[in-house]
This record gives C-alpha cells, sequence and structure tokens, in this order.
C-alpha cells in the first residue's frame, strides 16, 4: 500500500480561531438572553453553537513528536500520514492513529508483558519485555543447536505498517523467529572447510538473516537495519559429546601441522649436510636419522638423548 504523506494547517491560527470563539460564545448566550424576541433566541442558538464548534474543533489538534507519525482516516478510509513533527490541526472527524518510526530492537525469544492497570485505570506496571531465550534447532547436520538473534528495525511506510498486517510488532518478532531457524537449518554449526558455518562465518551469516528478515518483512512497510546473532552453542544433550569430537578434530589438525613442519625440518638437514659435504650418508644411514628426527620432532614429550658407542650395524 503506498503511503501518502500530507502536511496539515499549522495549528496556532486554528488555535486563535477557537479562543476567540470561546470568548464569543458565552457573550453571545448572555446577550440572547437579555435580547426579546426572534433576535434573542437567534443569539441564544448562535452562541451555543459556537460552544459545539470550539468543542468539535479542540479534536483536531495533533502534536506529533520527532520520530513519531499519525495515521488519519475518515470514516474507514485512509486519508494520509502525517511524518513531520509539530503542532498541527486536521478536520476534527479524522481518527488518528500514533506510530513511531524510531529505531527499535529485540531479541529473538523474547516475550512482552502488557502493562497492568487497576480498577481507575491507573498504570500499576509498565509494560515490559522479558529476556529472549534460545531457540532449539536442527542444524544442516541435524545437530540440535541453541540460536537466537538481535534485530534492530523501524517503520519506513506508516501505511503499510498499519493496514497490510495485523500487529506489526507481534508481526515482525513472528517472522524474525521464521527466519532465523530457517536459516540455522541451512548451514552447519561448523566447518572445517570452506563451507559457509554458523560458527565460522559470522559476518556472512548476520548480512544474510538481516537479507531474510528484510524479505519477509517488506509487506509490512519495515526496514531491517541490522541483524546479529547474540547466542549460539549445542544443545545441552549433545555439547559434551561435540567437545570432545571438536578436541579431537582439533588434535588431528595440530598432529598434521607438526608432521608437515618436520618432515620439512628432516628435508632441510639432509639437503644441508650432503650440500656441505659433512658426512656422507647411505640409504640406510639416511633412514635412520630421518626416524630419529620425525620421533624427536613430532613427540609431544621430551626425549633423551641416548649415545650410540657402536655402530649402526651392531
Amino acid at each position: 500500500m503506498k503511503e501518502h504523506i500530507i502536511k496539515p494547517v499549522a495549528g496556532w491560527g486554528p488555535l486563535a480561531v477557537l479562543l476567540a470563539i470561546l470568548v464569543a460564545s458565552p457573550i453571545l448566550i448572555t446577550v440572547g438572553a437579555q435580547t426579546a424576541g426572534p433576535k434573542g433566541v437567534a443569539l441564544i442558538i448562535a452562541g451555543v453553537l459556537t460552544s459545539l464548534a470550539f468543542l468539535i474543533g479542540l479534536c483536531g489538534f495533533l502534536a506529533i513528536a520527532p520520530n513519531s507519525a499519525r495515521v488519519l482516516l475518515l470514516f474507514g478510509e485512509y486519508r494520509g500520514s502525517v511524518v513531520e513533527s509539530g503542532f498541527y490541526w486536521v478536520n476534527p472527524f479524522f481518527s488518528k492513529r500514533k506510530i513511531s518510526r524510531r529505531i527499535r530492537n529485540f531479541e529473538t525469544g523474547s516475550t512482552t508483558i502488557p502493562a497492568v492497570k487497576d480498577g481507575q485505570g491507573n498504570i500499576v506496571q509498565k509494560k515490559s519485555q522479558s529476556a529472549g531465550r534460545p531457540s532449539k534447532v536442527n542444524d544442516r547436520d541435524g545437530n540440535p543447536i541453541e540460536i537466537s538473534a538481535v534485530v534492530v528495525w523501524r517503520v519506513v511506510n506508516t501505511a503499510e505498517a498499519v493496514f497490510e498486517v495485523d500487529d506489526y510488532e507481534n508481526y515482525v518478532a513472528v517472522q524474525s523467529e521464521a527466519a532465523l531457524r530457517n536459516l540455522a537449518s541451512r548451514h552447519p554449526y561448523d566447518s572445517h572447510d570452506d563451507e559457509v558455518s554458523l560458527r565460522g562465518n559470522t559476518p556472512g551469516i548476520c548480512e544474510q538473516l538481516r537479507h531474510d528478515i528484510q524479505e519477509r518483512l517488506d509487506k509490512a512497510g519495515v526496514e531491517v537495519i541490522e541483524a546479529r546473532i547474540s547466542h549460539l552453542a549445542y544443545a545441552s544433550e549433545i555439547a559434551a559429546a561435540m567437545l570432545q569430537r571438536q578436541q579431537a578434530q582439533a588434535v588431528v589438525a595440530a598432529r598434521q601441522k607438526i608432521v608437515e613442519g618436520a618432515v620439512g625440518m628432516v628435508q632441510m638437514a639432509l639437503d644441508d649436510l650432503e650440500k656441505q659435504g659433512i658426512v656422507e650418508l647411505d640409504g640406510e644411514r639416511r633412514a635412520a636419522m630421518v626416524s630419529n628426527l620425525l620421533v624427536v620432532l613430532c613427540s609431544d614429550r621430551h626425549t633423551q638423548p641416548v649415545v650410540n658407542t657402536g655402530t649402526i650395524y651392531h
């Protein structure tokens, strides 16, 4: 739905007119009561009508704070939106719906606690929002994970926010939760290759999440400014097993690097010995030297030197 932005008449002129009517109404009624005949009746009727006009005219004033807006309807028909801050006067028969255009944020999984009022209508407990609870969902590999995100958003089209969805705030929360779950199910929690993962590619995942949420909220007149993952972990029932798996994978990766470095060092040592002519080694001695060096370099404990007083053949 296209937003129609209007700028009403400034409210100071109509306010002066209504103040003049307020002063004139009792004068007309008083003079009419003191005047006999039809003229007096006409003055009284004029005074009553001006008083009624004053009361109706008061309903046309509206004050708009910065980053706020009013959606105007006349007997159910959309007439426009006032988005500029200021003091205005509009048709008193317009119904005015207030809507905030400020930047807002929330965490997925949080619930809104409505305000509590007493019998006289006084607010006993203000409207609040509970802390977000991570959503439990299976990643692409089927592992249960817990994930939540913080979404920063604002209303950019007041007409769509009011008329296209029933409750745009609840719509934003539900669609953000759905987009987050869908994103988590399309990617693995962790990956040791170049594949995109939830833990290893946070900036790209967050941008993709923002794009997915924006696609769902376009029809509601909402702009998603930012979406960031605030919590990401394996579910408690598999956290210990996944930790052991990660530790094992880390050990294997570290050992692989150690072996690669050790082989390079052994090759360099053999090449330097042959190049400088320090000693000539046959195939068997080279194999023994390679074996000893690899044991020393790849061992995770300190080695104890052993001096061989004989020869390699005894």
